[in-house]
């Protein structure tokens, strides 16, 4: 070859090729190449795309953070130091705050229907208290509690996942399920965080929950953790709720949305925050017609309503299976700790990889499992039955003498509902010049501490974290009616708290 130039690039490839060829196997993965990029044309194209951006990105000039940075002097430096003021850890209490603190109630020793506070050293009545059957003082639950902290000690220490679960969690689970007739239970261990993980744990983006707007503080975090389109309707309004419910279907006909968008319809069964309950016949209804999926919080109205405190599906005489997820709370009635969630097999089991509460939290104290089976336990035995009359009862005792004072008392409950709340009437604020939130709270705060020193009863205004509430409720005693309690004494504190609000309103005038 003439050209010495093409004849050494041709010696290359061809010591090149033979040290290939020596390579075992080399020849299959020659032929493989050549095959590939001969019947894809595509591809070459990109590799070499890709290669020539591979090897213009490393030639680029590298780009450095620091090139357009402030140069300050020494002088100037300390002076930025010397102005800084750095935020404070705790903001400055307001005079609410501050009033809040000062007039909180501690209790000394156990709790139950008549603790004794540390301001005065009385015991007082407990009308303030989620202690609806009296449980956190039942001899038979506290012998059980001492033996099973002897047994398997104080805690679990570790996810239920992963080493957690105890054969008595395992029990629990069965004996919700068994009492609500459902098909299987989880349980979690916080209540509060029990709703706002199963309401996350389904519902996505994109997904549509429509929700009772006096719905409570954990079904309005689940609904924000979720990310899912959220829709709000007036509270126990089942009129408004079919206008969402229709609205939301025209939408996605006009839209041409995606019709397998998973859709809920999330309400309490005794709210909280009003002490009424939710009309869950005209709520199944609406969801059948609609095609939605029900999730019903019995927080406050498991243990509490129907013959034996099976809940709003058995007040509605509406079988438990047909709601697709119940779920309560075991810090209220229970007197343990913890929350659950019943439903069918499937939905439970997905929990337990999609709970965010349950797989990244330790599990309940098994003393404390222990204490919410045997709960469970009475509540279906005669014993049980005569508490929850002995509740009924006295809340419609204290019900009753509430509802003689409508020209300054406005009584928010349902009929049986241990749950009261005691506001004063708009027209009876406007005649004494109360115009504000603050100054309702101080009026109704008058009314706690009143009775607390004349009468030694324990009430409490109800709380809300204000600042991140959608629907905040006006300001309000809250009632919690115990069985424990005689009717003598129920009948006592609702005459000495019904004479309070009228003497709070005649100082004013």
């Amino acid at each position: 070859m003439d050209n010495p130039v093409l004849f050494a690039i041709n010696s290359t490839f061809a010591t090149v090729a033979r040290g290939l060829q020596a390579v075992p196997g080399s020849g299959i993965a020659i032929n493989y190449i050549k095959d590939s990029y001969q019947n894809d044309p595509f591809r070459v194209v990109l590799e070499l795309g890709l290669a020539i951006y591979a090897i213009k990105y490393m030639l680029s000039k590298k780009y450095r953070i620091d090139q357009n940075d402030v140069q300050l002097t020494e002088k100037e430096i300390d002076e930025l130091i010397t102005e800084w003021q750095p935020e404070p850890l705790v903001q400055t209490l307001s005079d609410i705050q501050r009033m809040e603190l000062e007039k909180t109630q501690v209790i000394v020793g156990a709790q139950g229907p008549k603790p004794k506070v540390l301001s005065s050293g009385k015991n007082l009545l407990n009308l303030a208290s989620a202690n609806y059957l009296g449980y956190t003082t039942n001899e038979d639950i506290k012998e059980k509690a001492i033996e099973t902290l002897h047994k398997y000690g104080v805690g679990s220490c570790g996810p239920p996942g992963f080493y957690g679960t105890l054969d008595v969690h395992i029990d629990l689970e069965k004996d919700i399920a068994r009492f609500l007739g459902t098909e299987s239970s989880i349980i979690y261990a916080q209540g509060f965080s029990t709703i706002s993980s199963v309401i996350a744990a389904f519902s996505k983006r994109g997904d549509i929950i429509v929700a009772d707007d006096g719905c409570n503080f954990a079904i309005l975090k689940g609904t924000q953790i979720s990310r899912s389109v959220i829709k709000w309707f007036k509270h126990n309004d089942m009129a408004d709720l079919e206008r969402v419910l229709e609205s939301i279907h025209f939408e996605t006909l006009t839209h041409k949305k995606r019709p397998l968008t998973r859709r809920f319809i999330v309400t309490e069964g005794l709210f909280q925050n009003y002490g009424d309950i939710a009309p869950l016949d005209k709520i199944m209804e609406l969801k059948h017609k609609y095609k939605y999926r029900v999730i019903l919080d019995e927080s406050s109205s498991f243990g509490v309503l129907g013959k034996t405190g099976r809940g709003l599906t058995e007040v509605f005489d509406i079988s438990p299976k047909n709601v697709d997820m119940i779920v309560g709370s075991m810090a209220n009635t229970l007197a343990a700790a913890g929350g659950f969630c019943a439903g069918p097999k499937e939905v439970i089991d997905h929990q337990r990889l999609s709970g965010q509460a349950f797989v990244f939290s330790a599990s309940i104290p098994a003393m404390l499992t222990v204490c919410a089976s045997e709960a469970i336990k009475i509540l279906g035995t005669p014993q049980g039955v005569k508490l929850l009359k002995e509740l009924q009862d006295n809340s419609a005792t204290f019900r009753n003498i509430m509802l003689g004072a409508p020209q300054w008392i406005e009584l928010s409950s349902a009929a049986g509902s241990p749950i009261l709340h005691l506001r004063f009437p708009q027209a009876a604020l406007a005649a004494t010049g109360v115009s504000t939130r603050d100054d309702e709270k101080l009026l109704l705060q008058e009314i706690v501490d009143e009775v607390a020193i004349k009468d030694s009863i324990l009430i409490t205004r109800a709380k809300y974290v204000e600042h991140q509430e959608l629907h905040l409720p006006r300001p309000s005693i809250r009632i919690s009616i115990c069985a424990t309690h005689t009717k003598k004494e129920v009948e006592k504190a609702a005459q000495a708290i019904k004479t309070a609000f009228g003497k709070a309103l005649s100082r004013r005038k």
